[in-house]
């Protein structure tokens, strides 16, 4: 009587199988990861530079003057933080294009090109006033959304910043550089610090 011989799999397919698992669960521990590398150190460096910047506009003569200002900082610190965040993610190993960075950038991204497009249409309307409480809302709606996939500081920041906005829309408008330096500038300085001492950056 013939013996018969159990079939055993290929060693070449067991590697193939082997291989296929361990992207899976490397790209599952990919997507279920946190967002750590929030430059908490150019936060803080923005942060610093705010109440310089409400300053200088509160002295200008005219609402286009003093928007000019504004966009000036919030260009001048775009460029900080999306250079210091490329290169505290590339550092990390968890570039941007990663399952927990790309969370990050679309949670971010919407509320701000909200706020842009509110920019313009506020100043068509002439309603300055209205201008730094809707900027710290939509900022801080986007760092909340974004930070969903970061560490706790970063959406309990935003969730500040949001408080703030609903501040500012209620109190005078000539506070509002007052608001602007409080959120901007005190907030983001000080959770720039926290974040920069618990995750580096």
């Amino acid at each position: 009587m013939a013996s018969i011989h159990p079939i055993r799999p290929e060693p070449s397919r067991l590697h193939d199988r082997a291989a296929d698992n361990l992207r899976f669960i490397r790209e599952t521990m990919g997507k279920a990861a946190s967002f750590t590398a929030v430059p908490g150190g150019a936060l803080a460096f923005w942060g610093l530079s705010v109440p310089v910047a409400a300053y200088i506009a509160s002295l200008q003569p005219t609402h286009l003057a003093w928007l000019g200002v504004w966009l000036a900082e919030a260009l001048c610190s775009c460029v900080v933080l999306s250079g210091a965040m490329v290169h505290k993610a590339r550092h990390a190993g968890q570039p941007l294009s990663s399952g927990p960075g790309r969370k990050f950038v679309q949670g971010v991204v919407p509320p701000f090109l909200a706020a842009a497009v509110l920019t313009v249409a506020l100043a068509r309307l002439g309603a300055y006033a209205m201008m730094p409480g809707v900027w710290l809302m939509l900022y801080g709606a986007g760092v909340v959304a974004g930070g969903a996939n970061s560490v706790r500081s970063v959406p309990v920041m935003g969730m500040g910043f949001m408080a703030l906005g609903a501040v500012a829309l209620a109190t005078p408008p000539a506070w509002g550089d007052f608001w602007m330096a409080m959120g901007f500038g005190a907030l983001q300085a000080a959770f720039g610090m926290v974040i920069a001492r618990k995750h580096g950056g």
